[in-house]
């Protein structure tokens, strides 16, 4: 049974695994369940930490979006339905783009500009 840790706003799960000689884990049912895994994950090395996390992809957030802007573009058949995978492949790497963006941001590595910056001042 895994552990409940309090760590600020969400509680953290924990639990000791065993790595067997081939260095195989077995993620427990409840970590699988919690997190949604489906048929694979994405893993790797975080400030000293190897992060697993759920693989998703198509999840459609975009193709409603995607498949307009084809359609009034003119694509139709197997030309829309190509652009529309090609353009698909290039929303993962854009975000990461931008969550690095942000994060360089954050840390004050590169100029950013702020909320009022972009949309101005709310009028009272």
């Amino acid at each position: 049974m895994p552990q409940t840790v309090q760590t600020g706003v969400r509680p953290l799960l924990k639990k000791r695994i065993s790595v067997s000689k081939k260095r195989q884990i077995t993620i427990p049912i409840e970590f699988f369940n919690n997190v949604g895994i489906d048929k694979e994950v994405d893993c790797y090395v975080q400030n000293n930490a190897i992060v697993i996390r759920p693989v998703y992809e198509g999840d459609g957030e975009f193709d409603e979006q995607i498949l307009a802007d084809l359609i009034s573009q003119g694509f139709s058949g197997q030309e829309l339905l190509a652009k529309f995978k090609d353009i698909r492949h290039q929303i993962q790497p854009a975000v990461k783009s931008l969550l690095n963006e942000a994060r360089l941001a954050a840390d004050g590595k590169v100029p950013f500009s702020t909320y009022e910056d972009v949309f101005g001042m709310e009028d009272k």
